[in-house]
């Protein structure tokens, strides 16, 4: 338990190094490839959440899943208002 919560820290560690040196007009494409990520991280936590018996795991995975979607949901519409940007006004 010790190794998976120290992998998760340095994780969210570099995580957050990396983003924060990242120039804003990168921000977008970042989001639209953490797209895939996170639809990765739906499967598997819905996976985890239906094989798991009802326990720890089964609310860890739907706490999982929540926070994918939200992150999915919220990369398309950030990517939907750049490809706006770049429409033709009429």
């Amino acid at each position: 338990m010790i190794t998976l919560l120290t992998i998760f820290m340095l994780a969210v560690f570099v995580g957050f190094e990396i983003i924060t040196k990242v120039p804003p007009t990168l921000h977008t494409p970042l989001m639209s490839g953490s797209n895939a990520i996170s639809g990765i991280a739906v499967v598997g936590a819905i996976l985890v959440s239906g094989a798991a018996d009802p326990n720890t795991a089964t609310w860890i995975g739907f706490g999982a899943i929540v926070f994918a979607t939200i992150n999915v949901v919220g990369g398309f519409l950030v990517t939907h208002r750049m490809l706006d940007m770049f429409k033709k006004k009429d």
